[in-house]
């Protein structure tokens, strides 16, 4: 079992910044593959952006490459979103993910632990 926590969303401006964090327990981090989904209400989970579990690859969704990065620190069994410039469609629920077999990205059956997610809202 793998246990994700969120943290970091909030209330901010057009334009700002926000940091998430997903802290991971249960399972030896270094080998999971970890992503970042977001859903909007009323509105499917989608991607957005996965990061590989050494770190060296990164894959994003089109919507948010060049303003959000994903980054890990295996030594503290975490993940993070960087979030720049953001938008007021960039509001929603993000939610982490854990891969523990590889071989997809970008999909949610692709996952088989989540977190309960961090609600974002994106004011204009």
């Amino acid at each position: 079992q793998v246990q994700l926590v969120e943290s970091g969303g909030g209330l901010v401006q057009a334009g700002d910044s926000l940091r998430l964090s997903c802290a991971a327990s249960g399972r030896t981090f270094s080998s999971l593959h970890m992503g970042w989904f977001r859903q909007a209400p009323g509105q499917e989970r989608e991607f957005v952006a996965r990061i590989g579990n050494t770190g060296r690859t990164t894959t994003y969704a089109d919507s948010v490459k060049g303003r959000f990065t994903i980054s890990r620190d295996n030594a503290k069994n975490t993940v993070y979103l960087q979030m720049n410039s953001l938008k007021p469609e960039d509001t929603a629920v993000y939610y982490c993910a854990a891969d523990v077999h590889g071989g997809g990205a970008r999909q949610t059956q692709d996952y088989e632990y989540w977190g309960q997610g961090t609600q974002v809202t994106v004011s204009s």
